[in-house]
C-alpha cells in the first residue's frame, strides 16, 4: 500500500539546534536532512543563538540542495507535505518564524511544498452557489 502523502518534512527546533528531516512515510526512511548541528552550517552563522530565523533559513537552503541532489525537491511530482500549524503548535508560538523560514527558505529554492493547513482551510470554507 503507498500513502498519498508520501513525502513529509518534519522539523525539530530546540534552544540550541535546528533540524529538518524529509521522510518517505513508505518505508519510514529519511531521504534528506538538515541541521545547526553540522559543522559547515554551525560555522558559517556568525551570530549564534541570536540569529535563529536565519539559522533556520539556512538549514531550509540546505534541505532544499540536497533534496536536489537526490532528485526529490519535487516529491515525485506529489510535492513535500508539511502541516505548518501543527508543527507552530507543537513547538510553541515563539517557533513560529524558525518554522517560516525553513517554508520559505525551500520554496524560494524551488521545492513543491504542500501546506496541509491550506487545504484543511479550504476544504472548511462554505461553498456559495
Amino acid at each position: 500500500m503507498t500513502v498519498l502523502k508520501r513525502y513529509v518534512l518534519r522539523l525539530f527546533i530546540s534552544l540550541k539546534y535546528i533540524t529538518a528531516n524529509v521522510v518517505d512515510r513508505n518505508n519510514g526512511r529519511i531521504v534528506a536532512t538538515a541541521s545547526t548541528v553540522e559543522h559547515s552550517i554551525k560555522n558559517s552563522l556568525e551570530c549564534g543563538r541570536s540569529c535563529n530565523a536565519k539559522a533556520a533559513g539556512v538549514v531550509g537552503e540546505v534541505l532544499a540542495m540536497r533534496l536536489k541532489v537526490e532528485g526529490l525537491e519535487l516529491g515525485q511530482a506529489r510535492g513535500i507535505h508539511l502541516d505548518v500549524t501543527k508543527e507552530i503548535e507543537k513547538k510553541g508560538l515563539g517557533s513560529k518564524t524558525k518554522v517560516w523560514a525553513v517554508v520559505n527558505a525551500l520554496r524560494s529554492n524551488g521545492v513543491k511544498l504542500i501546506l496541509d493547513d491550506e487545504a484543511r482551510e479550504d476544504s472548511s470554507r462554505p461553498v456559495n452557489f
